[in-house]
């Protein structure tokens, strides 16, 4: 009933489309982008602001927070690893049917007195949620993403995205106990969580009341603003870039159209919410995810002589940069960081969100399967992509270092997701339809997602009635047309500063309740040891 809302608004662009185009000399799409570019630039500058050395704060504190979160942990990327795994596989299901009468897992904002049947709380199982969870991280960022880091930083930037992705399991192990921790649970069996929860609650729990609710509304704001970007608009804009080079779309208002069409097959999902976005990226994201890697490792495979060039080049360059305009090792290293950290969200606490929907009782037990995020996107995926590209480029096809992320390759100008087309087309036999239906599947699972994110803090916002749920997925699908249309530098910009900006209210409900994710982690080890 709601889509049937929705689908006249949607319908009508065409004609918006045409009228406008009559009236002006230029397409819809360069109209959308010269309005949207002077806000996008305004955004990415505030948020990025420099400390020294051109290193933005906002990358500098995601990098030592991970660290420290590492230390402090012991290294949980490390050690807990292959309990993650257990956990996802299910071996340790049967301590959440197990009835302990003394729980500390808050809901509502009260301690149970018992947990008896809060495993039955929640509205996935582990493995969905964190199917849900990669969907959201695992999207162009890991084909578009990986280009442009290496067309601006050289394949030196390869180097600290791995190193991002390895301190990020850290950090995303701590946001996404916390998110179970502090969830509320609606009247329906609905679960509603994330920063905004454990912000608000968690701080307040510590005396901090008044803090902890500006920083769950700020950070609400800017996870609204990070589902219309990142998990939105930068999506449909590199599918729109492939699905046009694929079918040779030249017209000025191309993008705008497939927007729509892609507008109409996302509306059709998240209409459903987390139950139905979680059955599709269960099977969409396993699905793409291996194809990809396959594609991959095909192309590794056949230039095996090539690996130990290529990661010799990686780890030279990481240190000793030779692309030009990067600003040496500080410009190549926060390239890597950028990209790595936009693809995999660690800090921004927008996974935590969909990890807080599982049903589980013990809240470390989330947390576990979701230091295997950052692990899956920017360790395995983020790297086969770099290693194709970097092997594609041992033929001098282009050169590394471009200003804006754009090569010349055969003269012809390129960027994101054209650049790993280019370089699969090397070595694969009709790889532009392959990537082009990639491309297109990591786009929708990431805007499904993220939609539940985007709609989570919205609820937070302004309700959980239907007149404020439809509202939001309105506007959610106009940026998806949006993004589609507008040019890939200033959709990029608007993106990164949303994502990036969810950091600064996160980080501080982080450093506050870590000790509380500490306690928890204990209290799960302790029920998995006993169950022996």
């Amino acid at each position: 009933m709601k889509f049937k809302l929705v689908l006249p608004l949607i319908l009508s662009l065409p004609n918006f489309i045409l009228a406008n185009n009559q009236t002006n000399n230029i397409g819809l799409d360069q109209q959308i982008d010269k309005a949207f570019q002077p806000f996008s630039d305004l955004v990415s500058k505030v948020v990025f602001f420099e400390v020294f050395d051109g290193a933005p704060f906002v990358i500098v504190l995601l990098v030592f927070s991970a660290l420290f979160f590492t230390i402090y942990f012991a290294f949980p990327n490390i050690k807990y690893f292959s309990k993650a795994i257990n956990v996802v596989r299910g071996k340790y299901d049967h301590v959440d049917s197990s009835v302990n009468t003394k729980s500390d897992l808050a809901i509502d904002g009260d301690i149970k007195d018992t947990i008896s049947d809060e495993s039955k709380q929640g509205e996935v199982t582990h493995f969905q949620a964190l199917a849900t969870a990669v969907s959201g991280t695992v999207g162009n960022g890991n084909i578009a993403g990986v280009a442009l880091a290496i067309a601006l930083g050289g394949p030196g930037a390869t180097f600290w995205m791995i190193i991002c992705g390895l301190l990020g399991m850290s950090t995303k192990f701590v946001e996404c106990t916390l998110g179970v921790q502090y969830r509320d649970i609606g009247d329906d069996g609905t679960v509603y969580g994330g920063p905004m929860y454990y912000l608000s609650k968690g701080l307040k729990e510590k005396g901090f009341t008044l803090l902890g609710k500006i920083t769950s509304v700020l950070f609400a704001i800017f996870c609204i603003g990070g589902s219309f970007g990142g998990g939105n608009a930068a999506q449909s804009n590199q599918a729109t870039i492939v699905i046009k080079d694929l079918i040779g779309l030249e017209s000025s208002s191309a993008g705008a159209f497939i927007g729509i069409v892609l507008a109409l097959l996302v509306g059709i999902i998240i209409i459903g919410g987390i139950k139905r976005i979680a059955s599709v990226t269960e099977k969409i994201v396993p699905f793409m995810a291996v194809l990809y890697l396959l594609a991959c490792l095909y192309i590794i495979v056949i230039n095996f002589n090539l690996i130990d060039d290529a990661f010799s080049l990686i780890f030279s360059q990481a240190f000793n940069p030779e692309a030009i305009g990067v600003g040496g090792i500080i410009g190549v290293l926060l390239v890597g960081f950028k990209r790595a950290a936009f693809s995999n969200e660690a800090g921004a606490g927008s996974a935590s969100i969909a990890h807080s929907a599982v049903k589980t009782k013990y809240s470390a037990s989330e947390g576990l399967v979701a230091l295997l995020e950052p692990f899956i996107d920017t360790v395995v995926i983020c790297t086969m992509t770099a290693l194709v590209i970097i092997i594609f480029n041992f033929g001098g096809a282009f050169e590394y270092g471009g200003t804006d992320g754009t090569v010349l390759i055969d003269g012809i100008a390129y960027e994101g997701a054209g650049i790993t087309s280019m370089a699969f087309a090397e070595y694969i036999p009709f790889s532009n339809v392959f990537l082009t239906i990639a491309v297109v599947l990591f786009a929708v699972s990431t805007m499904i997602s993220w939609s539940y994110y985007g709609l989570q803090s919205w609820k937070f916002l302004f309700g959980r009635g239907k007149a404020a749920d439809l509202t939001y997925k309105i506007l959610f699908l106009v940026f998806v047309v949006i993004g589609a249309a507008a040019s890939m530098n200033s959709i990029w910009a608007f993106s990164d500063a949303m994502i990036f900006a969810m950091v600064f209210p996160n980080m501080i409900g982080l450093y506050f309740l870590f000790p509380v994710v500490k306690k928890q982690l204990a209290r799960y080890l302790t029920a998995i040891n006993k169950e022996k």
